[in-house]
């Protein structure tokens, strides 16, 4: 989601937001101003509607260099500058690692991955040239611990992570910031009507990702997080001095991250001689 500043908002920043059809993207007023960008344009137009010149519909196809592009004119157009990007395109996929389709795991690849590198790419030169800019790649609490029937969907939240890291070494310099929001279970249609998943079904697989997956798809609706609330806590985060590099939204979040650190932790402790032992010891 990129934010803005025009001359209908002029010196505060407004917001245009890719993916906002579903999760955080779609929820919360655009306060100074916000383009909201879907696939489909109707996903957005209603609520887009509510709020007058303050915010612009978009029809962005993440995975379209040209469907980006003009997206992210009309909102400069519309708003005068990019200053906040929120990348909230993307999608989940169920198969065991060996039951994943070729086609379908591009595909995947091709909007949580690529299509935000894609939409960086357009964005990012202007901010670079205004020196100051706000970008917040969602993720998930799955970019930072995976499960079974869920390894393609992490591999692409994973991939994020890391590249969001990198980019932010990149872009402190400039006076722009990354922060990497990675919400748990949030009540959207992840788990619903957005969940893809494959046809394949490997009866090894059925005590693991098999079960993973009819737990997953039954916890649609039922999910603990609230995308409004997540959607405040990422204005809030991008809103201060110094946005975080990490900002994990919901409690099951939390409790996950830090079960994870206490993990590796262990890991990294009862292998401390063997990890030391490749060093050559040369000072």
């Amino acid at each position: 989601m990129p934010a803005a500043a025009s001359p209908r908002t002029t010196g505060r920043p407004a917001r245009c937001r890719p993916g906002a059809a579903r999760g955080p993207g779609l929820r919360g007023s655009p306060g100074r101003g916000c383009g909201r960008a879907a696939r489909d344009r109707a996903a957005v137009t209603g609520l887009a509607g509510r709020y007058g010149d303050r915010a612009l519909a978009l029809q962005l196809d993440v995975t379209d260099p040209a469907s980006v592009a003009a997206a992210v004119q009309a909102c400069e157009q519309a708003f005068g500058r990019i200053d906040v990007l929120v990348n909230n395109a993307g999608y989940g996929y169920l198969a065991a690692v060996e039951e994943g389709e070729e086609a379908a795991v591009r595909a995947l690849f091709d909007t949580n991955v690529h299509g935000v590198v894609t939409v960086l790419k357009a964005v990012l030169p202007g901010m670079r040239a205004r020196r100051s800019g706000r970008v917040v790649n969602v993720s998930s609490f799955g970019g930072l611990a995976a499960f079974a029937a869920t390894g393609y969907y992490h591999a692409t939240k994973f991939a994020l992570e890391g590249l969001s890291e990198s980019l932010a070494a990149e872009l402190a310099p400039l006076g722009i910031t990354v922060t990497i929001a990675e919400p748990g279970g949030l009540r959207t249609r992840w788990a619903g009507a957005s969940m893809r998943q494959s046809p394949i079904r490997l009866d090894d697989y059925e005590q693991t990702a098999g079960k993973r997956r009819e737990a997953t798809l039954a916890v649609s609706g039922r999910q603990p997080g609230d995308p409004v609330r997540a959607a405040a806590a990422i204005a809030a985060a991008v809103d201060t001095g110094m946005p975080p590099l990490r900002l994990l939204l919901g409690s099951d979040a939390l409790a996950g991250a830090r079960a994870r650190l206490e993990r590796m932790r262990g890991e990294i402790d009862a292998n401390e001689a063997l990890t030391t032992s490749v060093d050559l010891g040369e000072r």
